[in-house]
């Protein structure tokens, strides 16, 4: 089977093509954030056109770097790149390549690939974070994604975590995503993420914030294991080590759920992963 696999990002999107599972085509490129739904059509239509050329594809798999309305199957919004609301990509894209296309939020789709192949393999249930330009969420458990009455569970990085803390992109104060994510740590400190991820002093302090979101997790559904992906979590150790430290720290003290958090296995792949996945269902 021929499957395009779409992961869109507030920072990057990136695009491959599965045959029996293998990838035999990937490209990468900057997200545009001013040229919205129309510049990432075309985009994926162009370089998607060129590959279908040596072979049509069966099906298309997309991950979304925001909130998916799974039911309707349209964009709910996207909190870092305007123009997404209510647009229903994978109709779009079914016209544009006469082939069957399917979205979830990219949380979503990168849980399923860390489950399917990944880091998660074997977990029941199963927590995926995403900690990249934003934060979000996917929960596996029972072997099926737990997608919530409206399509909105697992969005981890909008619960509060500062009250009173400064105001995050969604409108409220002291979001997880606001304190954590990628996005507002190059605007705090004036420095990327990568750079400040080789400051042990300023982990240590990064890591309070993040483990008090991680703490609800935790102690809400006790995951056999929490995968973290995105382009934060290739720090690596220097991340994890201390990260650890603090959940134990924080975990409450009768509790003997468990603390198992590692990177994600595939890396920048997670997501393109999962769309495989969800393209295959």
């Amino acid at each position: 089977m021929r499957i395009l696999a779409v992961d869109i990002g507030g920072t990057k999107f990136s695009m491959a093509v599965f045959e029996d599972g293998r990838i035999t085509n990937r490209f990468t490129l900057p997200t545009d954030r001013e040229g919205g739904p129309q510049w990432m059509v075309q985009q994926i239509a162009r370089t998607g056109r060129e590959w279908q050329q040596e072979g049509r594809f069966e099906r298309i798999g997309i991950g979304f770097g925001g909130p998916v309305l799974f039911d309707r199957q349209q964009i709910a919004l996207s909190t870092h790149v305007g123009g997404w609301s209510g647009f229903p990509l994978p109709e779009v894209l079914e016209r544009a390549f006469g082939t069957p296309a399917v979205m979830d939020n990219d949380a979503n789709v990168g849980a399923l690939g860390e489950w399917r192949y990944g880091a998660g393999a074997g977990c029941d249930p199963f927590f995926y974070m995403t900690l990249s330009t934003g934060i979000g969420g996917g929960i596996l458990a029972g072997g099926r994604l737990l997608r919530g009455a409206d399509c909105y569970a697992g969005e981890i990085g909008h619960l509060t975590i500062r009250p009173g803390g400064p105001e995050c992109l969604c409108g409220a104060r002291g979001c997880f995503e606001r304190m954590c994510c990628g996005l507002w740590l190059e605007r705090d400190h004036g420095r990327s993420p990568d750079e400040l991820l080789r400051d042990a002093g300023f982990v240590r302090e990064y890591v309070v914030d993040l483990a008090l979101g991680l703490k609800a997790c935790i102690m809400l559904l006790n995951p056999a294991r929490i995968v973290i992906g995105g382009g934060i979590s290739k720090a690596g150790e220097a991340l994890f080590g201390p990260l650890r430290t603090e959940l134990g720290r924080q975990i409450t003290a009768w509790s003997r759920a468990r603390v198992e958090v590692v990177p994600a296995a595939l890396g920048d792949d997670s997501v393109l992963y999962g769309a495989l996945c969800l393209a295959q269902n």
